[in-house]
């Protein structure tokens, strides 16, 4: 089982290029990736995107990419001839203007002027870029998941454990719901006889209006269920990934109860249906962050 949330981190260092990729995970219901890296990566954001879907399958994670390139890069030189032509267009005005202004521009002038002459690095990433941010995000989402895992046996026991008070609970209940059309048996008598003033009472229609209730009353079909759903939840624990299945099946205990407490017509199984549901709250909330 893994948790949603995490943080991995993962290192690239060798001949003066130093690369760091950050992972930090939270809870969300679809995978979503959102990325900060330098520009140089832009092109390749799709295939690191890949990566973490690979290890990945739920939760919103940030990435930050850090780079540090001290490598003799190859540099190139490009002219703006706009702005050059914009130079020549000026100081041809300026010489006009006045015979003691002569118009002596030179190109070796020319490419000392501002902005004209433009120095740029390649701005793809190479070959050991790309295998830098691979080993670094590799190992960044290899740390994370160890992480989330270790995250994710915490939330295992501790849902396991609700898991055994759930099951306590539903024994309870099943060893109280027999007991409940007797005593509403018991009761009816006693109301009857009270206001007939000790005139006989009609056992034919007293048996009928108890099987009513007890037919009304009866939850034996949602305990069954509630049963199977304990047994399908500790199986479900012990893949990986799980958050789904778990959400479904929590949302089948809680409807599973509720009907249990508006049938019941028991105070005591009312009270083990409250329970319940308070067990099964605090699980819910600890599956939402469960991968």
């Amino acid at each position: 089982m893994l948790s949603m949330t995490g943080y991995g981190k993962g290192e690239y260092k060798e001949g003066g290029l130093e690369l760091s990729v950050e992972i930090k995970t939270v809870n969300n219901r679809y995978l979503d990736a959102s990325l900060k890296c330098p520009k140089v990566f832009a092109a390749y954001e799709e295939v690191m995107r890949g990566m973490i879907r690979e290890k990945l399958s739920r939760g919103h994670a940030d990435v930050y990419v850090t780079m540090s390139d001290k490598r003799e890069k190859q540099k190139t030189l490009s002219l703006d001839e706009g702005v050059a032509l914009s130079y020549v267009e000026a100081a041809k005005r300026l010489s006009s203007l006045s015979d003691s202004v002569p118009y002596d521009l030179t190109a070796s002038v020319l490419l000392r002027m501002p902005d004209v002459v433009v120095r740029d690095e390649i701005q793809s990433a190479d070959e050991e870029l790309i295998r830098a941010v691979n080993a670094a995000l590799s190992l960044a989402l290899e740390n994370l998941n160890a992480m989330r895992l270790k995250e994710g046996e915490k939330l295992r026991a501790d849902m396991l454990s609700r898991m055994d008070k759930i099951e306590q609970l539903v024994i309870k209940i099943k060893e109280r719901a027999p007991l409940v059309a007797e005593e509403y048996k018991a009761k009816l008598k006693e109301k009857i006889e009270k206001y007939l003033g000790g005139v006989a009472v009609d056992e034919g229609k007293l048996l009928t209006e108890v099987a009513l209730f007890a037919d009304k009353s009866n939850i034996d079909e949602e305990l069954t269920r509630l049963t199977s759903h304990i047994d399908q939840f500790r199986d479900i624990c012990t893949y990986s990934v799980v958050g789904r299945k778990l959400d479904f099946l929590i949302q089948e205990f809680n409807r599973e109860t509720n009907t249990i407490c508006s049938k019941s017509n028991d105070i005591a199984i009312t009270r083990c249906g409250l329970e319940l549901k308070n067990e099964i709250e605090k699980i819910r909330e600890q599956v939402q962050n469960v991968e």
